[in-house]
């Protein structure tokens, strides 16, 4: 685990491991059917959404695994 995160900038490669394995554990223990998420970057809002069905006309094969 990374003791200390950055504030800001981009993640490094430790963070990075991190977030995937804290999203893994959300997703198995927390996530019911979805969730909707939005945040606030330089670059605009950024829309995330976690659910346990495929977007219309997805394939599971366009994912990669976590």
């Amino acid at each position: 685990m990374v003791s200390e995160l950055e504030s800001d900038g981009p993640l490094v490669e430790a963070e990075v491991v991190q977030l995937r394995q804290l999203l893994k554990r959300y997703l198995s223990h927390e996530l019911d059917q979805w969730e909707t998420w939005k945040s606030e970057t330089p670059y605009g809002p950024a829309y995330v959404v976690l659910s346990r069905a495929l977007p219309d006309g997805a394939l599971p094969e366009h994912f990669h695994d976590l």
